[in-house]
């Protein structure tokens, strides 16, 4: 089959978080199960870098006022179609907002171009390739299916993968004469959402199945409290709903062979891992000795738990553990760290921004990894953590949920235990959690049970990726 992904990111090109992660990986591992897959992505500055003589194969005058053109190119073995238009691509900043932080305000037009060009790639605007099925991710992307259902490709099958909720793309309804749609998309079955635009919103109601990206966060959406104003929508679709996990690249994530490591190990060489401790206590100014080395690689926000983690340093400092911050975010979460890195010096080292080898060398040196979110639709970092041997700490919600056991008794005795759950995530259970964890540390037996049994877990695309061929094959059937 041919399988057009639309997407705003993609590994190695370009990313802020799991979606490029997911993005990147997944065509790789579908490959395997007969799915040939070209994504298309914004050209941005760093994606147009990397194109090693690309192929100009549309072109457009005036894309939602720009001109704009389709290139194919091939970066390692990723087959890429980049939606290369300058006017709305080519800026300082991030590919969401400028350099501030301030989100781009055309960005309604910016995706609803990369949307209209996938729509139109689906209804054959490319003389040498159409798809079998698009597949589009989060809000970004999500007006793909819109355009093709009221545009020239309805029968292609539509697929809209949620990566988080959160973020929907909603605007005015000033901006829907401008998006080049029928009047009759304007309505509670098209992209009216609460009298104004919700790309989302169109996406999950034009699409033939939504996937979400665990199964827990696929049940949490369905309610009130998780469903951002969507769980209606959401439910009332329930039969075309999949809760599939997301995997992670087992080759770029292998501590036996990352080269980003100060020493490389396996789950049988955990000895090793000392050398990429001490490192990572280098990095972050930390004391060099035995006590517990917590690391935190996240966005500093309240969705990920920062604010109840940044409140309970003083308590993880009083057990005798240290901290090693890799993150960046809002601005007064970033400072309540850098506070607390000056209140303990040599225990907590901090440093606002994100660095993906710094990412690798800390997953290799650190005992545990804190993850408190408050929701979580499915998390990589716990899976990096698993597969490093550095024991996740998290809360008891979505994709979290499913990933790591718990070390209850029951799961130490059998051996089944990964990790330290807690619920609900509030400062109480946070510090409860890091207490437990410094217990569980000081028992080294049980720890490096749990370590050994947390790296050999298969958490590859293999599985996640069959599951997806198998919804797209029974989609196109």
């Amino acid at each position: 089959m041919k399988i057009l992904s639309v997407a705003s990111e993609i590994y190695p090109l370009i990313k802020t978080g799991g979606l490029g992660d997911v993005t990147g990986a997944l065509p790789l591992a579908l490959a395997a199960h007969g799915m040939q897959v070209r994504t298309l992505v914004p050209g941005y500055p760093s994606v147009l870098s990397r194109l090693v003589k690309p192929k100009k194969v549309h072109s457009y005058e005036a894309l939602f006022g720009a001109s704009a053109t389709i290139l194919s190119a091939k970066v390692g073995d990723l087959d890429l179609y980049v939606l290369d238009c300058p006017a709305f691509f080519t800026r300082e900043g991030g590919p969401y907002a400028d350099w501030r932080g301030n989100e781009w305000n055309d960005n309604w037009r910016r995706f609803a171009a990369l949307s209209c060009v996938g729509a139109d790639i689906a209804a054959g605007a490319l003389k040498t390739w159409r798809p079998d099925l698009v597949h589009a991710h989060d809000w970004q992307a999500a007006m793909t299916p819109a355009y093709m259902r009221f545009g020239m490709a309805a029968t292609i099958p539509k697929v809209v993968t949620i990566h988080n909720l959160a973020f929907q793309g909603r605007y005015g309804q000033d901006i829907f004469p401008q998006l080049g749609l029928p009047p009759e998309a304007w309505g509670v079955d098209g992209v009216e959402y609460y009298g104004g635009t919700g790309f989302l919103k169109a996406g999950l109601v034009s699409a033939d199945a939504i996937t979400t990206v665990s199964p827990t966060y696929a049940e949490e959406i369905r309610q009130p409290e998780n469903g951002m104003g969507l769980d209606g929508l959401v439910t009332g679709r329930a039969d075309r709903l999949h809760g599939i996990l997301n995997g992670i690249d087992a080759v770029l994530w292998d501590p036996a062979t990352d080269p980003d490591l100060t020493r490389p190990f396996s789950h049988r060489s955990l000895a090793a891992r000392k050398a990429n401790r001490r490192a990572v206590e280098k990095r972050f100014g930390l004391k060099r000795d035995g006590a517990p080395l917590f690391v935190v690689v996240s966005r500093l926000t309240w969705q990920k738990g920062m604010d109840m983690l940044a409140d309970a340093v003083d308590h993880l400092v009083g057990l005798g553990g240290k901290l090693a911050v890799l993150g960046s975010g809002d601005h007064p979460l970033e400072g309540a760290f850098l506070a607390a890195a000056d209140r303990h010096k040599g225990r907590v080292g901090v440093q606002i921004s994100y660095d993906e080898t710094l990412a690798h060398l800390m997953q290799a040196g650190g005992d545990a990894i804190l993850i408190p979110s408050r929701f979580e639709p499915c998390g990589l970092t716990q899976l990096y953590g698993l597969r490093y041997g550095c024991v996740p700490v998290v809360a008891r919600v979505g994709g979290l949920a499913d990933t790591v056991i718990d070390a209850n008794e029951a799961a130490i005795a059998s051996g089944a235990a990964t990790g330290v759950q807690f619920g609900p995530p509030n400062p109480h259970q946070l510090r409860r959690a890091i207490t437990r964890t410094v217990e569980l540390h000081a028992n080294q037996p049980v720890w490096t049970a749990m370590q050994r049994t947390g790296m050999r877990a298969d958490f590859s695309w293999d599985r996640s990726a069959a599951r997806y061929a198998a919804l797209y094959r029974s989609l196109a059937a």
